[in-house]
Formats: C-alpha cells, sequence, structure tokens
C-alpha cells in the first residue's frame, strides 16, 4: 500500500465505485501482515516512499517464498537482496514467475521494466572489477525503484584518466553513487569533480591491512570533498535508497 493505492481508494469510495466497508477491509490489512516467521510491513511505502525489501542473508527459501507472497498478496512487487545462487533456485521452484540476477544476487517479482520516477540519472561509479558485485547490487535496486541508471566500471584512481573520461556522465548525473575498496579513495575524486550528492560505499575488497573496508569506510568519511556522504561497509542497497529519495526530491 503507497500513497497513490490509498488515493485511488479513497476516490473510489467517493464515486461510489467502492463500499466504505470494502475500502475499510483493505485499509484494516496495514500497517503488517504476519507469516509463519515474520511480520511484513506493508505499510512502509505510504510511510517512507518506497516498499520493504527482503534482506537474504539468513533465511531460508520458504522464508523468503513467505515473506514474497505476502508482499504480492497486498499488491505491492517484492525484492530480496544478498540472495545465493542456491537459495534463489529453491525460490524459483516455488514461485517460477520471479527473476533472479546473479551479478547483483537480487531477487525480483514484479515488471521487468519499471516506470521511471526519479527526476534524473542516478551514476553508479565503480572503482574497479572486484567491487562489481556491490555495484551491481546498487544499480538493479536503484533501477526497480525507479530511477534510470547509469553504470561507469573499472575507474579507480590507479589509472584516473579512465575515470577523466568520462566527466560528463558524471556531472550531467542527479546523485552519484562511487563504489570501492583499498584505500578508497575514489569518491574523493568523483566529488571533487560535480556538484551534485555523492553517496560512497566502501567495500571489503583490499589486501590485508585494509581491515575488510575499515580502511576505505575511514577513508571515505574523512573525504576532503564537502558534497561526500557514506553508507556502511558493501551497502550498495543502503546507497540505491538514498540515491532515490534524493532523486525523487
Amino acid at each position: 500500500m503507497d500513497r497513490e493505492r490509498v488515493r485511488a481508494l479513497l476516490l473510489a469510495v467517493q464515486r461510489g465505485e467502492t463500499s466504505a466497508d470494502d475500502a475499510a477491509e483493505q485499509l484494516a490489512r496495514l500497517p503488517f501482515v504476519a507469516t509463519g516467521d515474520a511480520r511484513v510491513d506493508l505499510h512502509r511505502a505510504l510511510r517512507q516512499g518506497l516498499p520493504e525489501v527482503i534482506f537474504g542473508p539468513g533465511k531460508t527459501a520458504p522464508q523468503i517464498v513467505d515473506i514474497v507472497q505476502a508482499l504480492r498478496r497486498a499488491g505491492q512487487h517484492a525484492l530480496a537482496t544478498r540472495v545465493d545462487a542456491a537459495t534463489a533456485r529453491q525460490v524459483l521452484e516455488a514461485l517460477p514467475d520471479g527473476a533472479y540476477l546473479p551479478e547483483a544476487r537480487l531477487l525480483w517479482f514484479g515488471p521487468s521494466e519499471v516506470p521511471v520516477r526519479g527526476r534524473g540519472v542516478i551514476a553508479v561509479v565503480c572503482a574497479g572489477v572486484a567491487d562489481l558485485p556491490v555495484a551491481y547490487e546498487a544499480l538493479e535496486v536503484a533501477r526497480r525503484f525507479g530511477n534510470k541508471v547509469e553504470l561507469l566500471a573499472d575507474v579507480g584512481v590507479a589509472g584516473l584518466h579512465r575515470l577523466l573520461a568520462d566527466t560528463a556522465l558524471l556531472r550531467e548525473a542527479q546523485v552519484c553513487i562511487v563504489v570501492a575498496g583499498m584505500e578508497g579513495a575514489l569518491p574523493s575524486v568523483v566529488g571533487g569533480l560535480v556538484g551534485s550528492p555523492v553517496i560512497a560505499v566502501p567495500t571489503s575488497v583490499g589486501y590485508g591491512a585494509s581491515f575488510g573496508g575499515v580502511a576505505a569506510l575511514l577513508g571515505m568519511l574523512t573525504s576532503c570533498a564537502s558534497n561526500v556522504a557514506v553508507v556502511n561497509i558493501d551497502n550498495g542497497f543502503g546507497a540505491a535508497t538514498v540515491a532515490t529519495l534524493i532523486n525523487r526530491a
């Protein structure tokens, strides 16, 4: 349930197309529905503009199936993140009309093309090929949240000319999501080139002294570029969510 559906329901009552009792029954299903192990938040899109998303790790395939079915019965699309291939296969055996995006580790139950609601382009900038799984998560989540997205991959600071070749794309973007591991320097560089918000995503890519992404996280938090904000390590989903809200403002 989101604002558009609530508004449509109220207008249907006003026009006499739906009875007040039927409308009350639909609204009674807010704000959540209980499955075997979860309480699925059907009210989140109404409160926040974006629906509940399923975090895959730690959940069994039957648990994911139950949550997806609850969302779909409520007329919502369903998105699950960080789903491994084996779990995805089991879920799709029960719900074969979904799609699995292995590069992004996402399960999606919804239209192949989501209407664009964002004002501009979200650019996902990826430092190295090893950072691509997190970049793909950000890219595909943002796309399914109704944004036009562009990927700029393998443009890390070890070869800065690769990034500078595409400054036009960066400067045209409404928001930049910059994904990097190692020392995490790329968001500062991008931040110095653009006048838009830069959402930095540290990844756990790097040698021992990178401490599983902590070095990149601290480097991004101490960026000298004043338009850089930072999400948690490997959190492509969080970056896509914030970028979506900025792009709709």
